[in-house]
């Protein structure tokens, strides 16, 4: 779709029902939860004009809370430095994390044209998974792969690869650096709920 690729860089990050995914694996447990996720993403493209930049927000949040590991993604995200924040400033910085993951995903998938996602298979890499999906419908296909690990009982993204070599981790880590470097931990969470407001109070 037109927007995936400009979504897939700048999150991560990173959730109708009546057009399910198909699955390869459908018993494995970290396809499933990339099946759930593709499900309510669908639902929620069916009903963009209807729900706009807000309402899509509020539908996606339980689900991607469900499917990412967002305080995973946002350490990775900030980078070695992490260890050094107190714990008050590594919270606002999930809180802003997981606002702005929300928000793009609102924001970028405004529309529905005919878009399926298809589970393809799910290959193991040590304690991660990685589930491998395609979305088809407008325009040519897009390749996602989903890296996930088992956290709380379940397995959760813990990144995003577009087309098989875009990591959106390693993105926002380069993106983050020069904010933190200058800014340090306030500035970063300001500048990605900023980003985020702009997103879902557009129109």
């Amino acid at each position: 779709m037109r927007k995936l690729s400009s979504l897939i860089l700048a999150v991560a990050v990173a959730a109708g029902v009546p057009v399910l995914p198909v699955q390869a694996q459908p018993a494995d447990p970290a396809a499933t939860q990339i099946a759930a996720f593709d499900t309510a993403l669908l639902d929620v493209m069916k009903q963009a004009k209807k729900l706009g930049p807000r309402g899509r927000y509020d539908a996606l949040k339980p689900a991607i809370e469900q499917a990412f590991d967002l305080p995973m993604m946002t350490r990775f995200a900030v980078g070695s430095g992490w260890s050094a924040l107190p714990p008050d400033q590594q919270a606002e910085l999930v809180k802003a994390f997981a606002h702005m993951t929300t928000a793009t995903y609102a924001h970028n998938f405004d529309r529905y044209d005919g878009e399926k996602f298809t589970i393809d298979k799910v290959d193991t890499r040590g304690p991660d998974k990685l589930v491998r999906t395609r979305l088809t419908g407008a325009g040519a296909p897009t390749e996602l792969a989903y890296r996930m690990r088992q956290s709380g009982g379940g397995w959760k993204v813990i990144d995003v690869y577009y087309n098989g070599a875009v990591s959106s981790m390693l993105g926002q880590r380069s993106e983050f650096a020069a904010t933190l470097s200058s800014g340090g931990a306030a500035a970063l969470a300001k500048k990605l709920n900023s980003r985020a407001n702009q997103l879902v109070e557009s129109k």
